[in-house]
């Protein structure tokens, strides 16, 4: 595997010892929304350590993609770039990071929601331009995507991706202004949707949050007197930052060596639009979101489903591992034992390997094993975040109730998810949602629950602690901003196979 100093770059070639396309180890979707991915720039006065730096924020941040990974470093005058399919311990070998040397990098890890996972759309983008080299990674969607590259195809730029990323990109190489802050500035008003932006020049890294605040991004300062900007904090403590911060709506921070500058670029929007998953399933635990710890939120969440719909039952048990803090704050509303009932494979889930038909048919046992000693002869109430495709839930109800349990309630932290989102968040089409084609008594049927109950919309925003200030419309069907312009995941994929 290469890397490939400042030019336009492409990714690496696949690990070793892998071919054709990754497939989930139950050998069918995991029925969980997709966050499209984390980010980190990171900025030093020294230069000692870049890349490992880079790459344990990074490593904090795995849960938010696990398709492929990317680092961009720059030492002042050229940048490199090391990107790969695969987690971001398998891209990053040592010998892969040895050439990645400099003061300045950003990384990203990834999840596609626009373009396909192919090795063209791994991120960073480095693309050389009249200005110098310029590295974008991008966390969110940009739902007129569509319109801006049709603009660029028409002005005689070529694209080589199917990604939203690489039209900011190109957007920005071909804007005029003295530096990138300024090009960056003239160029935000054309974009409309979610992104939190990690840029990498010659000789600084800048990082740019959307006006509307869809997607998170913090900035701290590092014990080496350098900064970092990442998606979340955890992956900021890891480092050891200090003085973690919210990058404001609309705010652009610049960071080089020891020196931050913070400039507000666009007003930020009359009403913010968080995303409300962040707190239901995205984000780590121990991460922090509109100045709330998540974990802390998540419990909230399980108290306020016992208060709406307790039932009857001997043990409460989470579907690991967001669901964990939930169960935890239902059973000490409900006084109800909380235990563990579901024991999960947490290295499933990426792998290069085809399921035989025979496992491929057993699903959820392959990531899933049931504890039938905490199970066997008692009520259940399985605590989960979301259900949206419904293909993993009926399969988890058989398995507690082959373990023995005599009922089975599920309960979700989340109101049912009914429209599909269009920032930066994989659930599918409309029409692929559970919620969207069945009441909640036929999903009850369809997945073989005793009963099932979702928290109120009400009900998550009591447990979040705020009335307004949150993209909710992917329970709501109410976008925050127009969606019409909004392309399908794969709708760049035609013209280049």
């Amino acid at each position: 595997m290469n890397d490939t100093p400042v030019s336009v770059a492409g990714p690496t070639g696949r690990a070793p010892g892998t071919t054709g396309a990754a497939v989930t180890a139950a050998g069918h979707r995991d029925d969980h929304p997709r966050d499209e991915c984390g980010v980190i720039g990171i900025s030093t006065p020294h230069g000692d350590g870049i890349a490992e730096l880079t790459f344990f924020g990074l490593f904090a941040l795995q849960h938010r993609g696990q398709e492929a990974a990317g680092i961009a470093v720059s030492d002042g005058q050229r940048a490199r770039v090391h990107k790969d399919e695969g987690l971001v311990a398998n891209v990053f070998t040592p010998e892969a990071m040895a050439p990645l040397t400099g003061y300045h990098s950003i990384g990203h890890t990834r999840y596609s929601t626009t373009g396909s996972n192919a090795q063209r759309n791994i991120q960073p983008f480095l693309v050389e331009t009249m200005h110098g080299p310029l590295a974008v990674a991008h966390n969110g969607n940009i739902v007129n995507a569509p319109a801006l590259r049709d603009e660029l195809l028409s002005r005689g730029f070529g694209l080589t991706a199917t990604s939203d990323t690489e039209v900011v990109a190109l957007m920005l190489a071909a804007a005029g202004g003295r530096t990138w802050e300024e090009r960056l500035e003239r160029t935000l008003p054309a974009w409309k949707g979610a992104f939190s932006l990690v840029l990498l020049d010659a000789d600084e890294v800048i990082a740019v949050r959307d006006p509307w605040g869809f997607r998170p991004l913090s900035v701290g300062k590092l014990p080496s007197g350098g900064h970092a900007v990442a998606s979340e904090s955890c992956a900021l403590a890891t480092l050891g930052c200090t003085d973690i911060d919210e990058v404001r709506p609309g705010e652009i921070v610049t960071l080089k060596g020891s020196e931050i500058s913070r400039h507000q670029a666009l007003a930020p929007a009359a009403r913010s639009a968080r995303c409300t998953f962040e707190f239901v399933y995205f984000s780590r635990p121990d991460s922090v979101w509109d100045g709330h710890n998540v974990h802390h939120v998540r419990q909230r969440l399980g108290v306020e489903l016992a208060r709406e719909s307790a039932v009857d039952a001997d043990v409460v048990i989470p579907v690991p591992d967001s669901s964990i803090p939930a169960a935890i704050g239902y059973s000490n509303e409900t006084g109800i034992p909380h235990n563990d009932g579901l024991i999960k494979n947490r290295y499933i889930g990426r792998t290069f390997i085809e399921p035989t038909q025979n496992m491929r048919e057993r699903g959820v046992a392959l990531k899933f094993n049931a504890l039938a000693e905490n199970l066997a002869g008692k009520r259940v109430l399985m605590i989960d975040d979301s259900l949206v495709r419904g293909t993993t839930a009926g399969p988890l109800v058989k398995l507690v109730r082959d373990a023995g349990a005599t009922e089975v309630h599920l309960r979700i932290t989340c109101p049912p998810i009914t429209h599909a989102c269009h920032f930066g968040v994989d659930m599918g089409h409309d029409s692929d949602l559970m919620a969207a084609r069945r009441t909640v008594q036929e999903m009850q049927e369809h997945i073989g629950a005793d009963s099932l109950a979702f928290l109120s919309l009400d009900g998550m925003m009591r447990a979040v602690g705020a009335t307004e200030g949150y993209c909710n419309a992917c329970f709501t069907g109410a976008y925050p901003i127009a969606v019409d312009e909004a392309q399908a995941k794969l709708s760049f994929e035609g013209a280049i196979a």
